[in-house]
């Protein structure tokens, strides 16, 4: 038998014999190593990045972008941002066109099983529910806008399609100012309408009165029976939500902002004001002028306002001091021992409203503030005063000892100086030695003491401490204060 040598495999790039020593497998097929690189970028290829198609072998890169799909959003990295179709490479039609887009009408479902778009049957796979129907995923989207929808954006409309958000609102959403989404909102818009304002309104605002009720027992504002889901409460009358506003500016209201009126109506706190509250300088909101609020009442024709507190006359000695009439407990201030009206409880001077704490009972029976009692009954003479102390208020000087004794104390038990009687209200205690507060000051300077600068002296008087050193302290040159010590006194 003849000699048949053992085939030997030849590589598929240079179709040479590949011994084992220097062989790589790829695809089935068996290579030489320099042979296994990539056909396109040249790159020496491994069994991790080696792709084989065709009796070509590629990288994966350079495999993607010639066999791999197309179009935006595929690649690796940076390139899945780019649109490549692999024109430079001789394809004439994308894997992507070919793979990814499918056509869903090629297997027909039955009337009223399949896709409600396009008709086609939904397998599980690609099946998105709405409206109780199975929606094809290339299907489930806005069928104004062709948005992409998913179970948080979807809205069913009325005509058996869905919408997104937006598109829903301005087709199927009430219509006129202030509806809308977003800046939306501030127009009024019914170019998308399918339905008028109008009819907007007439769904949004139902009519109260086709149901009227017996006369008084139903809506103030509109006489319809108003329901429990409906029902406003205000000054035991029943409102509907919808009749519950103001009368004169129509702002919706609550418990919060409703004021019931005289007229039997309901107002919102500004438009109650300025009908029914006090006219005049300084009333209403922000209100710094005389008012007549838009023919509304006047000022003059409020008796209410100007409380004659003498109409009812009480008996001598128990009425208001001021005006003698009866004062009732609602009005009631005490000052003195006294009741007084609200409204007279002021300075008898200057007029001022005093309270409790601005209040100061006169001699004279009356109530004065402080600058005014302090001006007729405190103090005068350089140095007192109210606010400008250096100011001389006119009067006497002999008001200050108005309450002085003018008797004569037994000897050795009244003041050291003056040797009147010491009560207990203005005693001050030296030496087991009582004094007048207005005694009670330095003998050679008359410098009102306490107890940090006061000096009993051998003499039985008392000194301030520089005059107690000048009198009975050492002398000479040194001693003394401050700069005195400089000074040598004899």
């Amino acid at each position: 038998m003849p000699f048949k040598p053992a085939d030997i495999p030849k590589c598929p790039k240079c179709d040479k014999s590949v011994y084992a020593a220097e062989e790589r497998v790829a695809g089935g097929k068996k290579w030489h190593k320099h042979c296994f690189k990539c056909g396109m970028c040249g790159k020496f290829l491994d069994s991790t990045n080696c792709s084989e198609h065709d009796n070509e072998l590629y990288c994966k890169m350079c495999h993607g972008r010639k066999y791999g799909p197309k179009g935006y959003g595929f690649g690796g990295g940076a390139g899945s941002l780019t649109m490549d179709t692999g024109k430079q490479f001789g394809n004439t039609e994308s894997a992507s066109q070919k793979h990814l887009i499918f056509d869903t009408t090629v297997i027909k479902a039955k009337d009223g099983e399949g896709c409600p778009r396009c008709g086609g049957v939904v397998y599980n796979a690609e099946q998105m529910l709405a409206r109780g129907k199975a929606w094809h995923k290339t299907c489930y989207k806005c069928n104004e806008c062709n948005k992409r929808l998913d179970s948080t954006n979807t809205c069913e409309g009325p005509d058996s399609e869905i919408y997104c958000k937006m598109c829903y609102g301005k087709n199927f959403g009430p219509k006129g100012y202030g509806f809308g989404g977003g800046a939306g909102a501030l127009k009024s818009d019914t170019e998308f309408g399918r339905e008028s304002y109008d009819g907007a309104r007439a769904v949004l605002r139902p009519d109260t009165k086709c149901i009227l009720a017996p006369e008084g027992q139903g809506c103030p504002r509109c006489g319809g029976v108003v329901y429990e889901a409906e029902k406003m409460l205000a000054k035991d009358r029943v409102f509907h939500k919808g009749c519950f506003n103001c009368h004169d500016c129509h702002r919706p209201l609550d418990s919060v902002l409703a004021c019931d009126a005289p007229d039997k109506d309901v107002y919102c706190k500004a438009c109650y004001g300025k009908r029914f509250g006090p006219k005049g300088f300084g009333y209403g909101n922000a209100i710094v002028a005389p008012d007549a609020f838009n023919g509304y009442e006047d000022f003059s024709n409020r008796p209410t306002l100007i409380i004659d507190t003498t109409s009812i006359m009480a008996k001598d000695g128990e009425g208001c001091p001021r005006c003698k009439g009866v004062v009732f407990e609602a009005e009631k201030i005490l000052a003195k021992g006294q009741n007084w009206h609200k409204r007279c409880f002021s300075c008898s001077k200057c007029h001022r409203p005093l309270d409790s704490i601005s209040a100061c009972d006169a001699p004279d029976r009356e109530i004065y503030c402080k600058a005014c009692y302090a001006k007729d009954f405190g103090p005068k003479g350089f140095g007192f005063g109210h606010t400008p102390t250096l100011v001389s208020v006119t009067g006497d000087i002999d008001h200050l000892h108005l309450s002085m004794p003018t008797g004569v104390a037994p000897k050795g038990e009244g003041c050291p100086r003056c040797n009147a009687v010491v009560y207990a209200a203005e005693q001050m205690v030296c030496r087991n030695r009582l004094w007048h507060k207005c005694c009670f000051n330095c003998a050679d300077c008359h410098r009102t003491l306490d107890a940090q600068n006061l000096c009993d002296a051998p003499d039985l008087e008392i000194y301030c401490t520089p005059c107690y050193r000048k009198k009975f302290g050492t002398h000479g040159f040194g001693y003394g204060m401050g700069a005195g010590t400089l000074l040598s006194f004899q």
